[in-house]
């Protein structure tokens, strides 16, 4: 007997399949099919997890084109031994970070995490890793992310009041504030973050 975990994973393999399809396909016939196998597999994660079929249809269903992985970034920023870490709205901490904008780099996408998270001008210096969110993270998303973990100096600035996080703070690895957002940051990727400072021969990880 199949599990949710194995019809999620056949509903987001319908979607994928049909959005490629749609992306390409030419014949009208072809394309009203793979329209009702895309709204089938919005059914699929509505059921699942009994939500309105509209409300997974407008997220699940709304990319065109050929589908890849969403890009995050997080930013490792480092200053006297001790890393940066911000709190959320709902109490969690993480590293501050987000969705690659469409105009920015890795590194430029870092940099501007850092400041409107915590308020802090950094400097990115290299790469710690390139991590499958649905592997190493809180399994939340229909859709496949890449995060990827950015070291980073401060520079100056302390923090500011924002629509996404209540305070920040420098914490040892002995230090870390709970709870941790696993979603976004767990306590094996801070340690990994440690670890890639601490090693100037530091190779990046990759899933």
């Amino acid at each position: 007997m199949a599990n949710g975990q194995t019809w999620l994973d056949w509903a987001r393999e319908l979607q994928d399949l049909s959005q490629c399809a749609l992306a390409y396909c030419k014949d009208k016939y072809d394309i009203e099919r793979f329209k009702r196998i895309r709204e089938i597999s919005a059914e699929m994660v509505a059921a699942l997890g009994d939500v309105p079929v509209e409300q997974i249809r407008a997220t699940f269903c709304a990319g065109d084109g050929y589908q890849t992985p969403k890009l995050d970034t997080r930013a490792a920023v480092m200053r006297g031994g001790k890393l940066l870490l911000v709190q959320e709205a709902n109490g969690k901490w993480a590293l501050p970070g987000g969705w690659v904008d469409y105009d920015q780099t890795l590194r430029s996408n870092a940099a501007k995490e850092a400041l409107e998270e915590a308020g802090m001008v950094v400097r990115p210096r290299r790469v710690i890793a390139l991590h499958d969110h649905n592997t190493r993270n809180t399994r939340q998303f229909l859709f496949n992310i890449c995060s990827a973990f950015i070291l980073c100096d401060y520079v100056s600035g302390e923090f500011k009041p924002n629509l996404e996080t209540v305070a920040c703070g420098f914490f040892g690895p002995d230090e870390l504030p709970s709870p941790l957002a696993e979603n976004k940051t767990t306590a094996a990727q801070i340690a990994m973050c440690f670890r890639a400072a601490a090693d100037e021969n530091w190779t990046v990880e990759f899933d």
